[in-house]
């Protein structure tokens, strides 16, 4: 499974399934209750698949800092969001050893570490590659060889 059609709603608890399309909004399913909203074209909602990390090379998209985080704990659960930021940003550091400090808050890191935890136990991250992601990848490379 994928984070692409993974949303954040802002105002609302959790993380939540895009499940239709409307002509007025979308309705979506909380991935904590199971139960499904009727959100507005005017809310602040966000795809993970769009976020990404600062780092200092750079920025990294939160699928392979999912990706990283599940590597670290072998597909298991992450630290616990309410521990001290002291201990967040240490973890985060094994993680993503390369994160912007300057730019990346202790509330990112919670934010992240939580989103992780409610993704891992319904299947959405695991450490191995999106396999649609990866044969997008090859596509390119075996166009080229044949055109040579």
């Amino acid at each position: 499974m994928s984070i692409e059609k993974i949303l954040a709603i802002s105002g609302k608890p959790g993380l939540y399934e895009l499940k239709l399309q409307t002509r007025t909004g979308f309705v979506a399913e909380s991935l904590l209750d199971g139960k499904k909203v009727t959100v507005g074209l005017r809310s602040n909602v966000s795809l993970l698949s769009e976020i990404s990390v600062y780092a200092y090379d750079g920025e990294v998209r939160l699928a392979e800092v999912f990706r990283a985080i599940a590597t670290k704990e072998d597909n298991g659960p992450a630290l616990s969001h309410k521990e001290d930021n002291a201990k967040l940003e240490s973890y985060f550091r094994e993680v993503l050893p390369n994160f912007d400090e300057d730019r990346v808050y202790a509330s990112d890191i919670k934010k992240i570490l939580n989103w992780y935890n409610l993704l891992q136990p319904k299947g959405f991250v695991t450490k191995d590659e999106p396999v649609a992601a990866v044969q997008a990848e090859e596509a390119p490379a075996e166009e080229a060889k044949t055109e040579e």
